[in-house]
């Protein structure tokens, strides 16, 4: 198929999404742009986090992890079902009792400026790493499979994509994307079911086919049973139920979504009804996966990995199959951008700058700053694409995971003491420094662990390991509160 024709459907999906950010941006404020005026419908949130969680990595690598993993990522789906009950009933009513913008104003509140600036800057570090990886798997893929034919640079394609959602993010912020999480999520499953059901039909399987034939293949296996393996299914399953607190529940780009729903009750019905969905969505991906080997095997092809949904799709499949997996990819690529840009706008400028609080500051002045620094992160998103361009060679689902578990170990940790426990802990730089060594003892201890522990290998535990660290750390600086009689 042309890779002009391709890229004619980019371009219009990408004028449709300005279409919706212009009409949802009308008289938006800063509020609007932080947590949407609090007003967001969380049947909207519910939906549209969906694109968001998943991302051009579920969309791409899940499926190519088959291969060498069966049906084994399964058991992480299980622990983010979990995560997410905890986020639910533990952290949306602290949030929402609290009247927070950003979530991270907790720590202060709790511990004092600098464990407040420690958690910002960890999430700022997390999220830009994640939602750079996560963007650059998919503009790789155009790149590969379209660009490239048309003879563009790899880094002009990346800049005119963030200039794509620098533009229509804007101004509308979290009131903006709302709304076009919801329209790309529904793009990105449309993609996903005409895929499965056109291979099915091509293989001329029924589902219970399919079944039988997933399971001959042995690509249904989901538990791992070894003990020393990395993907041990108890691992799998704490380490998915962490990272979905880490990366849900502590992440304030998920959370600022959340707490712009107008009460904790609704909140909570769109993260439980949220985490349903994602299990059935994520399995479909699995299934998907099963069936793109089976395609690739009875069509004598070899590409494996991250790149073969890719290859089929637009090399094998018709092209009405092609333009709508096109369609799906840059759906799947938009949420994990935008919301990430968003979001880390509105840590930097409430967090790190305290813009909110500026009493000095007129809002004319204050939302100045906030566009001055959603251009410069948008530049830094830039500058990370390009590294990953330069670097990667593994798929990007096991490095982002691996990357969770250093990044937002801390996080885990801080917020874990401040609610588990009732003890202070003083001003000093202290709090900064054990969130650093955390990270740099797990590095340590991953890297090592099986010549140190008879073969057994650390796998999604590490950010529970990481989570501890910080909060035995923290234990050993810290006091018992001053009783008042």
């Amino acid at each position: 198929m042309s890779a002009l024709l391709l890229f004619s459907f980019v371009i219009g999906y990408f004028l449709l999404l300005l279409g919706v950010a212009w009409r949802t941006s009308r008289n938006s404020n800063n509020d609007s742009f932080f947590i949407g005026n609090r007003n967001s419908n969380w049947m909207l949130v519910a939906f549209g986090m969906i694109g968001t969680s998943l991302s051009g990595v579920t969309f791409v690598s899940v499926p190519g992890k088959v291969g060498s993993d069966n049906f084994g990522y399964f058991q992480v789906v299980l622990g983010y079902f979990i995560g997410y009950f905890i986020v639910a009933y533990i952290l949306l009513p602290l949030y929402y009792r609290l009247n927070l913008t950003s979530i991270y104003y907790y720590l202060q509140q709790r511990f004092g400026l600098i464990a407040y600036k420690t958690g910002s800057l960890f999430f700022i570090i997390s999220r830009t790493l994640g939602a750079t990886a996560r963007l650059y798997l998919v503009i790789n893929v155009l790149q590969l499979f379209i660009l490239d034919d048309m003879h563009v640079p790899f880094m002009l394609t990346t800049f005119v994509i963030l200039l794509m959602i620098l533009l229509y993010t804007f101004e509308g912020g979290v009131k903006t994307i709302v709304f076009t999480d919801t329209l790309q999520t529904t793009f990105m499953l449309l993609a996903l079911v005409v895929c499965v059901i056109y291979i099915m039909n091509s293989l001329h399987f029924s589902f219970a086919d399919t079944v039988n034939a997933l399971s001959d293949s042995g690509y249904t296996k989901i538990f791992d049973n070894n003990v020393n393996s990395g993907g041990f299914w108890l691992k799998q399953i704490i380490g998915g139920a962490f990272i979905t607190v880490g990366m849900t529940g502590l992440d304030q780009e998920m959370m600022q979504k959340n707490i712009s729903v107008k009460n904790v009750k609704d909140s909570q019905k769109n993260m439980i009804s949220f985490s349903f969905v994602l299990v059935l969505v994520n399995l479909l991906f699995l299934l998907l996966g099963g069936l793109l080997y089976i395609y690739a095997k009875a069509n004598n092809i070899t590409i494996k990995g991250d790149d073969l949904f890719p290859n089929i799709a637009l090399h094998y499949l018709p092209s009405i199959v092609s333009i709508i997996f096109i369609i799906g990819l840059i759906s799947a690529l938009f949420p994990s951008a935008d919301g990430a840009l968003t979001a880390l706008t509105s840590s930097f400028c409430i967090d790190i700058l305290g813009l909110k609080r500026n009493e000095s500051l007129d809002e004319k002045r204050k939302k100045r700053i906030r566009m001055t620094v959603h251009i410069c992160l948008a530049f830094i998103f830039f500058l990370c694409v390009i590294i990953f361009k330069w670097i990667n060679n593994k798929s990007i689902i096991d490095i982002i995971l691996k990357v969770a578990g250093y990044t937002y170990g801390p996080l885990l940790g801080l917020f874990a003491f401040g609610i588990l426990t009732k003890r202070k802990i003083g001003e000093g730089y202290a709090v900064l420094l054990i969130s650093l060594v955390a990270p740099v003892i797990c590095y340590i201890l991953s890297e090592n662990s099986a010549k140190w522990f008879g073969g057994y290998q650390i796998g999604l535990e590490l950010l529970l390991i990481n989570g501890l660290l910080t909060f035995l750390g923290l234990l050993i600086i810290s006091k018992k509160p001053v009783s008042v009689n």
